[in-house]
């Protein structure tokens, strides 16, 4: 369903985090992430939910329906868009200090932007976790690798590797 008007679009995405939080939380569900994203000529606000057991299209629905109104009241974004509520799936990407602390001790990769010391761009190893310095650590093959956050084009969870 298309969206109207806004005022903010720079902070769109925390705007409308703060505004469904608490509705989202009191499902019993977790925010992993809002994003604001645009695809060809149209715009999606994506407002990804997680908990320990596998989501369904139902919850989805359910909170889609109980953050719509929240959303067509506040009006927090200015242009058309499509809301979608969804999980953020399989191997899906680590953006924020709270996602490496929950995820800690579970396998990763990375993409550094340029190569490290060793020549290294693709990382891979178990989540040791990100420092108050946003220094990300994963202990690989070869021992221990820490990087900056902001060094990375992603970290990402590698829950589907063996799907495929």
């Amino acid at each position: 369903m298309a969206k109207g008007k806004n005022h903010q679009p720079g902070g769109a995405a925390a705007v409308v985090e703060a505004l469904v939080r608490p509705t989202v939380e009191g499902f019993g569900l977790r925010l992993w992430d809002v994003r604001f994203e645009k695809e060809g000529p149209d715009w999606f606000l994506r407002v990804l939910i997680d908990r320990d057991e596998p989501l369904d299209t139902d919850t989805c629905e359910m909170v889609s329906r109980a953050i719509d109104p929240l959303l067509d009241e506040a009006d927090p974004i200015e242009q058309s868009y499509y809301l979608e509520v969804g999980s953020p799936g399989l191997g899906r990407r680590l953006t924020r200090p709270e996602h490496f602390a929950q995820m800690t001790g579970q396998k990763c990769a990375a993409h550094l932007i340029r190569p490290d010391a060793q020549g290294r761009r693709d990382l891979e190893g178990i989540l040791k976790g990100m420092d108050d310095g946003g220094n990300v650590t994963l202990a690989g093959e070869d021992g221990p690798v820490t990087f900056p956050v902001k060094s990375a084009g992603y970290v990402k969870l590698c829950d589907d590797e063996n799907l495929f």
